[in-house]
């Protein structure tokens, strides 16, 4: 019995070391955390309406399982718009009277993250998740959450999206039975430029007493992602990122293709953008077609309203257009999660709740409402997408449903592109957003004008779309850039 003893008390003691040795993760690798004891944790989120139920959803869901038997609690809360998320986020962080204490976890994309990282107030997620874990999520989504200086992990990846192209399919077959257009003619930036300018001239053809009020085909969201993407199709990155040091790269050859691209064609009114959003000009029929994010299908419009009376439209899903001879480059965004710095328990339960929340299932539930793409390897896929459907019974929209099976099937054939973060990025995705967008709006009014006027649409147009003036556009457009980078 003394034997059995002495080696029942050996054990003891090296059961001990062991579980000391794991910091706490012992056997069934519970953590810090006590179900009798729970930590109660506020993700601030900028979801709304519908998107907002499926993460209320899946967020009680939690709780009453997971969440029960680990000792978590979580409570989410809209902020509103993007925008208004970022402004809480930075109000708490520099203390503003009035600001509310930061959230254990809120949604951010990387350039907000990238800020609050630099005062400190971000998590470490390393040592959070293992190698094995990590490598089930898809490499670039982790890569881009490695923000911080030494490169550690600072955005968990929990909800991603790129560029789909959205088509009024009613009104396209009307025009594509009269002129013959081809919808493979979408396949490139430079075929959608053409067939923007067929379908002006076609439509300005239906009224030949009214010369000149030909529409407007195409428009796109996000002019930003227009320059990041459309210059990395074409081998070129624009922000040049190494050890958080930032060289701005825009070639004038290069640049001229997107110019003559988007500004040209706006500028002539082959391309247009009127509202909040291109799928609001497809809802009143002022464009035919436009891209925008894979999260903005559930807001294409089922009818066009115009102005003559409303009728119902069909759509087609497209894969993003690509400059001709470019690598088939897709932007990668989408806001992911990031944790408060605070204490070992409350980071670990943040960390518990992501990783359950991104399992492929539930990350799936999330995007089939959403329209977001999930995270991990094993759910970008059809064939998963399918099997969630039937085993949770999902009602999915059918716009969502193709948008987002349209992405599965081409993942493996392209690239998905973000540039990493560096201080001064939102100041430098805004000039990317606006500066030549705006001189297109402010010059296509002028064309405008001169049509009025009587003049042909080739002499209003002339004085705006030569050599000459994109250079001096180009000149114009590399000093705000490289002001907004290094002010």
């Amino acid at each position: 019995m003394r034997n059995a003893n002495s080696f029942g008390k050996k054990m003891g003691i090296f059961c001990l070391a062991v579980v000391m040795a794991l910091g706490l993760s012992g056997c069934g690798d519970k953590g810090p955390l006590d179900p009798k004891d729970p930590v109660s944790l506020t993700v601030w989120h900028y979801y709304n309406g519908s998107q907002q139920a499926a993460f209320d959803a899946l967020v009680e869901e939690f709780n009453d399982t997971v969440g029960r038997e680990k000792g978590i609690y979580v409570e989410g809360f809209s902020q509103g718009s993007v925008s208004d998320l970022e402004t809480a986020v930075r109000d708490s962080v520099a203390g503003k009277v009035g600001a509310d204490a930061m959230p254990d976890i809120f949604s951010s994309y990387a350039d907000t993250a990238y800020e609050v990282e630099q005062a400190g107030a971000l998590a470490d997620l390393s040592g959070y998740l293992d190698e094995k874990e990590l490598e089930q999520y898809v490499d670039s989504y982790i890569e881009e959450g490695r923000i911080a200086a030494d490169g550690s992990l600072r955005i968990f990846p929990t909800a991603k999206s790129t560029e789909i192209m959205m088509i009024n399919k009613t009104d396209w077959d009307k025009f594509a039975d009269a002129t013959g257009a081809s919808l493979e003619d979408l396949a490139t930036m430079e075929g959608i430029t053409a067939v923007a300018q067929a379908y002006y001239e076609w439509t300005d053809g239906l009224t030949p007493d009214i010369p000149g009020d030909g529409k407007a085909f195409y428009g796109r969201d996000a002019v930003a992602n227009y320059f990041v993407i459309g210059m990395q199709q074409l081998g070129v990155e624009i922000f040049q990122v190494e050890n958080g040091e930032v060289a701005v790269n825009v070639p004038e050859e290069e640049l001229y293709r997107l110019w003559e691209n988007y500004y040209v064609p706006m500028v002539k009114g082959y391309f247009g953008a009127y509202g909040s959003f291109r799928s609001d000009d497809v809802k009143t029929g002022d464009i035919l077609a436009y891209t925008g994010s894979t999260s903005s299908a559930m807001y294409f419009p089922d009818q066009v309203e115009a102005d003559g009376g409303s009728y119902t439209i069909d759509y087609i899903v497209r894969m993003a257009p690509v400059f001709e001879g470019g690598e088939h480059c897709a932007v990668q965004q989408g806001a992911g999660m990031v944790v408060s710095k605070s204490d070992e328990k409350h980071e670990y339960a943040a960390v518990e709740f992501l990783k359950w929340f991104t399992q492929a299932e539930n990350n799936l539930e999330f995007g089939s409402v959403s329209g977001y793409l999930p995270v991990r390897k094993e759910a970008n896929s059809v064939e998963k997408l399918d099997e969630v459907i039937g085993e949770r019974e999902l009602t999915v929209a059918p716009k969502t449903y193709d948008c987002l099976t349209a992405i599965f099937e081409e993942m493996d054939g392209m690239t998905l592109y973000t540039n990493k973060s560096f201080e001064n990025g939102s100041a430098a995705r805004k000039v990317l957003e606006y500066h030549l967008a705006d001189k297109a709006a402010a010059d296509r009014e002028s064309v405008a004008a001169a049509l009025e006027q009587g003049k042909s649409l080739e002499e209003a147009a002339a004085p705006y779309v030569t050599r000459e003036a994109f250079e001096e556009w180009y000149a114009s457009f590399c000093e705000a850039l490289n002001g907004a980078v290094n002010k």
